[in-house]
């Protein structure tokens, strides 16, 4: 294969990212907890068996994935995910009501 046709295919890859997401998820005692992935049913399915979910998680079930939204690449995932852990937990509760707009915490 020429060169320019292995470099065309590492192109390809390149535009083919995973799409990041942030996620929270409520416990039983109604507090939140924030994280990023690339399959949010996978990981709130790996936090709610308790074998490679979040340490913080593990005996706070049931848990409930109270709110998700793609955000774009894993940068600005773990970007507005930081943001969030800032946050009170009123703020919180308004992106979950969607009263506030996760990618406005970033300037």
């Amino acid at each position: 294969m020429p060169l320019e046709g292995v470099d065309s295919k590492l192109a390809s890859l390149d535009n083919q990212q995973p799409t990041w997401s942030v996620y929270l998820i409520r416990t039983v005692s109604n507090t939140l907890y924030c994280g990023v992935t690339t399959d949010v049913q996978r990981r709130y399915t790996e936090h709610q068996s308790g074998k490679k979910g979040a340490k913080y998680l593990k005996g706070k079930g049931p848990l409930t994935l109270a709110w998700h939204e793609e955000v774009g690449d894993k940068r600005f995932a773990m970007q507005i995910e930081y943001r969030i852990k800032q946050l009170p937990k009123i703020k919180k509760e308004a992106i979950i009501t969607q009263h506030l707009n996760v990618k406005m915490l970033l300037p």
